[in-house]
């Protein structure tokens, strides 16, 4: 498969640089996956498109505050990405500057915070954080931003009214489990009424954990699909969750994934009967056209960057033509893109 089948053109303005005024409010773009047929709604309207007895899976990992801003010895702007913890003190990040800081140097972060820079990996590096006083974690909690996508554009990012924005709105309300770099924004929709509306329509739901890494930040760099490697990011499935799908499917119910990563998760633990073998672990499971879902049958989500990872799995999920088709509808209507953006449900026919 050629990467330039995944493009699309959209125009610059129809990027969300903020969420909706109210999570549910969001627009929702229905699609039939088999037919391509669209209906225009409001996610609010979400548990009436669903049957009771259907499962609504959920992801409930929580982002991490872990970006930081600051300055090198020579004055130079630096900006670090905490990425993963290796041992007490150490993190591996990534960093952005105008040139790439040595191993050794110490870079100034404020609030009494540096780092030290100890080695580079290829797109990594490795530093340590100390304080001047205080505990570094607790203090990295309380003055690092929300690592947003950078197709959100925040001139300002010292800006204490966006900050408290994103804090709150790029974090689902279900967020539970520390650990991600970046929100599974289909679930950023959900409130609690919404959660209720679910639960009083007979829909049931479940959770499971994946934790975003900075993968889904890179583009795709090979130009045949099939030669892009995903990163591998941690997840965690509880046997409740693989026991309620199990029970949803002898009920003849449907399983519906709340977003890409909620996909991924299921179909890297999936059995051939379409049950799903609880437990933890990683995956780099990269799905592409031709793959056989065993498990989902219905997807939420949201509009994805053209020739990424993530609008291919989409396209592998409901065919690549009837999700383009669908994306240019919603250019057409009017419809935000990305992060902060509206939504779109992938449904089965009843």
């Amino acid at each position: 498969m050629r990467l330039a089948d995944f493009d699309y053109a959209l125009p610059p303005e129809r990027i969300a640089q903020r969420p909706a005024a109210q999570r549910d409010d969001a627009r929702l773009l229905v699609l039939e996956r088999a037919s391509g047929a669209i209906e225009d709604a409001r996610f609010h309207d979400l548990p009436a498109w669903l049957r009771p007895g259907d499962l609504v899976v959920l992801n409930d990992t929580r982002v991490v505050p872990s970006r930081l801003l600051g300055h090198k010895a020579s004055g130079g702007r630096v900006e670090l990405l905490l990425v993963e913890r290796v041992g007490t003190t150490d993190w591996s990040c990534l960093v952005r500057a105008a040139r790439a800081p040595l191993v050794g140097a110490r870079l100034d972060l404020g609030h009494g915070l540096r780092a030290l820079v100890h080695g580079r990996s290829d797109e990594r590096f490795l530093v340590s954080l100390e304080a001047d006083a205080g505990d570094v974690t607790e203090i990295v909690e309380r003055v690092a931003a929300i690592p947003l996508p950078p197709y959100i554009s925040r001139p300002d990012p010292a800006d204490p009214d966006l900050a408290a924005l994103d804090r709150e709105r790029y974090q689902t309300v279900f967020a539970r489990i520390p650990g991600a770099v970046a929100a599974p924004t289909a679930g950023l929709h959900f409130t609690r009424g919404t959660l209720a509306a679910l639960e009083a329509r007979g829909v049931r739901t479940a959770y499971l954990t994946l934790h975003v890494g900075p993968g889904t930040f890179q583009p795709v760099r090979t130009e045949r699909v099939e030669d892009h490697r995903l990163g591998a990011e941690r997840f965690a499935i509880p046997v409740a969750t693989a026991e309620a799908i199990e029970r949803t499917r002898r009920a003849g119910g449907r399983v519906v994934a709340v977003g890409t990563t909620v996909v991924r998760a299921l179909e890297h633990r999936a059995r051939q009967d379409g049950s799903v073998e609880p437990g933890s672990g990683s995956t780099d499971l990269f799905l592409r056209p031709g793959h056989a879902f065993r498990v989902v049958d219905e997807l939420v989500t949201n509009f994805h960057l053209p020739r990424s990872t993530l609008l291919i799995l989409v396209c592998a999920f409901a065919g690549r033509e009837r999700v383009l088709a669908a994306y240019d509808r919603a250019i057409a209507l009017g419809y935000r893109f990305y992060s902060y953006g509206d939504a779109m449900l992938v449904r089965s026919r009843d």
